[in-house]
C-alpha cells in the first residue's frame, strides 16, 4: 500500500473515536501496553513530558515543543485530532513523520494490529513512540487523547506531569461531576514524578492534591507561583493561562535541561512557526477579520465568545457544525444572539445535520441558514459581511479542518 492506501486502511479498519465516539473508546491500557511489548517497549527509551486537561493541552504541549526546541534539543510532539494530514499527529521539531514511516510500520506490524483488534488511537500511540525511539529524540511531549487514567498515552512514565484544567466535557466517559472528570485526569500522575496544574479550581483542587500526595509527587498550581509575563503568537487570551502552566513544567526542568529564559522568549513568540500548530484563534484572513478556533465544549466556547466580543468590529458572522453527540443545549446559550449564522456539517460520519442544528439552534433564538457544506457556508458568510466585520469559523474541530 502507499501513503494514501495505508492511511485509508487505518481509518476504515480501526475504530476511530472522532468518527465512531465512545465506541472507539476501549477504556482499558492491556490492547496498548501489548503493541507496546510487540515494539520493544519504545516508552522506556524515550523521556518524555505527559500534558492532559479538558482544554489547553494541545496549544500547551505545542509551546513545551517550540521552548524546547530553541533550547536546541530534538523534541518528538504526539498530539491529536489533526486537521488535515495524519501525520500533523507525530511530529519531530515540527516536522512530521515521513509518509515511508507510517505505511512501513504498518506493512510490518499488521498482522498485529488486526490481531488485537487495537483502536486508531492506541495504533497511533505505538507509532509515535517507535518513531520518536527509532530517532531518539532527546524528550517527547505526549498529549493525552481522552481523560488520562485509561489514555492509551498513559503507558509512559514522564518527567513532568502538566494538567491544564478540568471542565465539562466527555461526561459520558468521564464522569459527571468536575471531582470525577479530576480523578480520571489525575490518572497521569505517577509516583514522585512533579505534576504541574495551570488553574487553580476550588472544586478539583482537593481531587489533584490527594491524588499527588498519595503518590508523592510533588504538586505545584500554575498560577499561584507569580511567572514573568511572556508574548505569545497564539493570540487568544486565555492562552495566558495555558502559558502559566507551560512555565511550571519548564521550571521544573529548566536545571537539568539547561533552559533558560532567551530559550522561554524565543520560543512562546514563534509556536506556530517552529511546530506547524494551527486553529487556535486562527486569522485566515483580513477585510473582514475571519478567524478560526477549535473551542467546542462549554468551558472552551465561554473564553471564545468572550474574546469575540472583545475583538473589534461591526457585525459578527458565525459558521457552525458540531458534532452529534455535542450537548448543545449547554453550548448554544453561550453563543451570541445578534450574530449571523450559518449552519454546517463537516464531512463525517458524526456530524449533527445542518438542518437539524438550524432547527435546534432557533429554539435557543439563534437565526441563520443551514448549507450543503461547511465551504458553502463560509463562502455565504464572506459574501455577506463588510470589510469591518467579523467571521468565527468554529462549534467543532473538523469544521476547522475544513477551512484552514
Amino acid at each position: 500500500m502507499n501513503y494514501t492506501e495505508t492511511t485509508q486502511w487505518m481509518f476504515a479498519r480501526l475504530p476511530m473515536y472522532q468518527q465512531k465516539g465512545a465506541a472507539a473508546y476501549s477504556g482499558k491500557l492491556d490492547p496498548v501496553r501489548a503493541l507496546a511489548a510487540h515494539l520493544g517497549h519504545p516508552q522506556e527509551r524515550i523521556k518524555s513530558i505527559h500534558v492532559a486537561g479538558t482544554n489547553g493541552k494541545g496549544s500547551s504541549s505545542h509551546m513545551l515543543s517550540a521552548v524546547l526546541q530553541q533550547a536546541g534539543l530534538k523534541v518528538g510532539l504526539y498530539t491529536s485530532p489533526h486537521l488535515k494530514d495524519f501525520r500533523e499527529r507525530i511530529k519531530i521539531n515540527g516536522v512530521m513523520a515521513p509518509e515511508s514511516f507510517v505505511v512501513d510500520f504498518i506493512a510490518q506490524h499488521q498482522d498485529f494490529i488486526e490481531s488485537q483488534q487495537l483502536s486508531f488511537f492506541e495504533l497511533t500511540v505505538g507509532m509515535a513512540l517507535e518513531y520518536f525511539a527509532q530517532q531518539q529524540v532527546d524528550i517527547a511531549v505526549i498529549e493525552v487523547g481522552l481523560g488520562g487514567r485509561l489514555d492509551a498515552t498513559n503507558i509512559i512514565t514522564p518527567e513532568v506531569s502538566l494538567i491544564t484544567n478540568i471542565g465539562w466535557d466527555h461526561m459520558d466517559l468521564l464522569g459527571h461531576t468536575l471531582p470525577e472528570i479530576a480523578a480520571e485526569k489525575a490518572g497521569i500522575i505517577k509516583p514522585g514524578v512533579p505534576v504541574v496544574i495551570s488553574q487553580t479550581q476550588e472544586e478539583v483542587q482537593e481531587v489533584l492534591f490527594t491524588r499527588a500526595n498519595q503518590l508523592h509527587a510533588p504538586i505545584t498550581f500554575a498560577d499561584q507561583k507569580g511567572y514573568p509575563a511572556y508574548t505569545c503568537d497564539l493570540k487568544g487570551s486565555y492562552q495566558k493561562k495555558n502559558i502559566q502552566g507551560v512555565l511550571g513544567v519548564l521550571d521544573q526542568l529548566s536545571q537539568d535541561w539547561g533552559i533558560t529564559q532567551e530559550h522561554i522568549k524565543s520560543g512562546l513568540s514563534q509556536v506556530q512557526t517552529l511546530t506547524g500548530f494551527q486553529g487556535r484563534w486562527q486569522i485566515l484572513s483580513t477585510q473582514p477579520t475571519c478567524i478560526a478556533d477549535t473551542a467546542h465544549n462549554v468551558d472552551g466556547l465561554t473564553l471564545t465568545m468572550q474574546q469575540l466580543q472583545s475583538t473589534p468590529h461591526r457585525q459578527l458572522h458565525l459558521v457552525l457544525g458540531f458534532v452529534k453527540d455535542k450537548d448543545l443545549s449547554a453550548v448554544l446559550p453561550l453563543l451570541p444572539k445578534t450574530a449571523h449564522y450559518y449552519y454546517c456539517a463537516p464531512q463525517m460520519m458524526r456530524a449533527l445535520p445542518a438542518t437539524s442544528l438550524q432547527d435546534i439552534a432557533a429554539q435557543h433564538g439563534l437565526q441563520g441558514t443551514s448549507y450543503n457544506a461547511v465551504s458553502q457556508a463560509f463562502e455565504a458568510a464572506k459574501a455577506q459581511a463588510k470589510p469591518d466585520d467579523l467571521i468565527y469559523i468554529g462549534g467543532s474541530t473538523f469544521v476547522v479542518a475544513e477551512v484552514v
